[in-house]
């Protein structure tokens, strides 16, 4: 219980510059004790003189640091902020040296084979290079940190952006797609009861994965293919023998994860450039190798624009597809488009988990 209540008051009330500060002076306490215990050959008088420099050092650093935030430096290291680095430093480790060379003569603690210049000048050069040095690692630190913050705000703006960005496709369902399917289910409600049912059902199943899911940036594969599942038999219904389709799941590719609604513009890219003349076959082909989802979509067509061909164009969704996808697997995915004979093949190589982007 001790261990946990220091522990949240370390992370929950200490900021992080006293944390730093805590570690910091701490490790420079051993060696400066180290140091001292070589100069008085005494362990009672280095732990004495080392406790009370430590202390001095952490108070006058931190008043170094309230000049280095102050409006006019605003931590940035210009030149005017090097040279004021240098005179803060050398006059807080006069500061020191005076207190301890006070302390010293009042208890008549003096070090062997050392005059009084130089047990003035050596420990005032010594904390002087200290200082700058901890006021460029101060520097050196915030600059790091602002740089971390600004790209963690540079990412989570991104995710908002490609967060509504997808809530929009999702949205803006495609009209005539919308509209042919109702218009079928209603044809075969008369003479085809059931299909009618059947051909409902899964715009429905297709709609709820559409809607519901729109702040879900992360799914398993099997959810993102049930959506496609649905989709691909509204459009079955629609087109019926003119479209064949074929879904492939590896089953140890079934339960992993894979950022939400990343397929569905591929393969309604497959159904709706792909060509029917004479029937148009969309398969779809997922894989788990390793830490690794291996994805394949393919259809009857070409990407070259023929005769007989519908304008491909950049597609749906294909931009938002390659921002997501460095988005959710940065440095992790492969992406390529292209022709294989009389066929259009879409693949997609996912390394490890999906990063949430939010």
């Amino acid at each position: 219980m001790a261990a946990g209540t220091v522990g949240a008051w370390w992370t929950g009330r200490l900021s992080v510059f006293w944390r730093a500060q805590i570690v910091g002076w701490g490790l420079f306490f051993l060696v400066d004790l180290v140091n001292r215990l070589l100069t008085y050959r005494s362990f009672g008088v280095a732990l004495s003189v080392t406790l009370l420099i430590t202390p001095c050092l952490v108070v006058v650093s931190a008043g170094m640091r309230t000049v280095y935030t102050s409006q006019a430096l605003s931590n940035r290291l210009t030149p005017h902020s090097i040279a004021l680095i240098g005179v803060l430093s050398a006059g807080a480790a006069a500061i020191v040296v005076a207190v301890v060379f006070a302390f010293r003569r009042a208890l008549d603690w003096e070090m062997p084979y050392w005059g009084a210049l130089e047990a003035v000048v050596v420990p005032w050069i010594h904390y002087t290079l200290t200082l700058a040095g901890w006021s460029l690692c101060y520097f050196w630190i915030h600059a790091e940190m602002a740089e971390q913050a600004e790209h963690q705000h540079a990412v989570r703006a991104e995710a908002e952006a490609l967060r509504l960005e997808l809530e929009e496709l999702r949205l803006q369902l495609d009209p005539h797609f919308l509209f042919n399917a109702l218009n079928g289910v209603a044809e075969e409600i008369p003479e085809h009861p059931a299909a009618a049912l059947a051909m409902l059902r899964n715009l429905t199943t297709y709609l709820r994965n559409s809607l519901d899911g729109i702040n879900q940036t992360i799914v398993t594969v099997d959810a993102e293919v049930e959506g496609l599942s649905a989709y691909l038999g509204v459009q079955r219904a629609r087109f019926g023998e003119r479209l064949r389709t074929r879904i492939h799941v590896e089953h140890a590719a079934g339960g992993r994860r894979i950022a939400s609604f990343l397929l569905q513009p591929l393969v309604e890219n497959a159904v709706k450039y792909g060509r029917r003349e004479d029937g148009l076959d969309v398969h779809i082909d997922i894989r788990a190798e390793g830490d690794a989802l291996h994805i394949q979509i393919d259809n009857t067509g070409t990407l070259e624009e023929t005769a007989g061909s519908r304008r491909r164009r950049s597609g749906i969704g294909l931009e938002n597809v390659r921002r997501r996808l460095d988005l959710h697997y940065p440095g992790r995915h492969a992406f390529t488009l292209g022709d294989d004979g009389n066929k259009v093949v879409a693949t997609l190589t996912l390394e490890g988990e999906p990063c949430s982007g939010s």
